[in-house]
């Protein structure tokens, strides 16, 4: 039973934003958080308390919420926590209906799945993996920008993974599809949990082989090779994008210096 004096995290989600106060997760008792807390779920800990997930009233009005964006800069593992909770939000908001018998489906009260009301299979979070890969040709780095950067910003390639797919195939696929060019030396270097809606990103690193680069304007707006010194603006710090971006700079730099 939930403690309304405990102090804790709160992931209030509505329509796949968070509730933040003053740019963060509030952390607060049940109490001074001031909604119905009935039907919160602790879904973590972090940093000694735990960490709940709300779904926010329909009546509660939307200014407070925030993309999960917003929270970038705060811990990682909190911020994962805070996406784990947009990703439920999203499986309570997608799997209202059972896919084996067409009945209604309930979150269920002793796992983290939508339970069916009428043939009783549960069904659990959907999270589609993804690729992201950062990569370099000597001392130059692919980078592109895709229609939905509205602010000029770049980022490396991505993509989801398709059934039969090796995670290197996807990454190899993907680069070529959208660039025109080949990449050897296929590398996994970490992965992020990224709650847009449900996806699992898994970072590679890879090496420019052959071929000219033609970006594939379905997908991009534009693609180049940025040097050390000639870089444009970019993924946000705290996104995997960045951290593959950092990464591939380090190496360029080390390559340049290397005597």
């Amino acid at each position: 039973m939930l403690n309304k004096q405990e102090i804790a995290y709160w992931c209030v989600v509505k329509n796949r934003k968070l509730y933040l106060e003053d740019g963060d997760l509030p952390l607060t008792s049940a109490e001074a958080l001031g909604f119905c807390c009935e039907g919160a779920r602790q879904i973590g800990e972090f940093d000694g308390y735990p960490v709940y997930w709300l779904e926010a009233s329909e009546q509660l009005d939307e200014v407070r919420f925030f993309t999960q964006r917003d929270l970038l800069m705060i811990a990682p593992a909190l911020f994962d926590l805070a996406g784990k909770a947009c990703q439920l939000s999203h499986m309570v908001a997608t799997q209202q209906y059972c896919s084996s018998c067409g009945d209604v489906c309930a979150l269920a009260e002793q796992e983290v799945a939508m339970h069916c009301q009428g043939c009783g299979v549960r069904h659990y979070p959907r999270v589609s993996p993804c690729v992201i890969v950062a990569v370099r040709r000597d001392e130059h780095l692919l980078l592109a920008q895709h229609p939905r950067h509205k602010t000029g910003l770049y980022t490396v390639i991505a993509g989801f993974v398709e059934a039969g797919e090796t995670l290197e195939q996807c990454v190899a696929r993907e680069v070529k599809e959208e660039t025109g060019i080949e990449v050897k030396n296929i590398r996994y270097i970490a992965s992020q949990p990224w709650a847009f809606p449900s996806n699992l990103m898994m970072g590679f690193l890879a090496d420019y082989q052959s071929g000219e680069l033609k970006p594939d304007y379905t997908e991009l707006s534009d693609a180049i090779w940025a040097g050390v010194d000639s870089l444009p603006k970019l993924a946000p710090k705290g996104t995997i994008a960045r951290h593959l971006i950092e990464l591939s700079l380090d190496l360029m730099t080390k390559a340049v210096e290397k005597p």
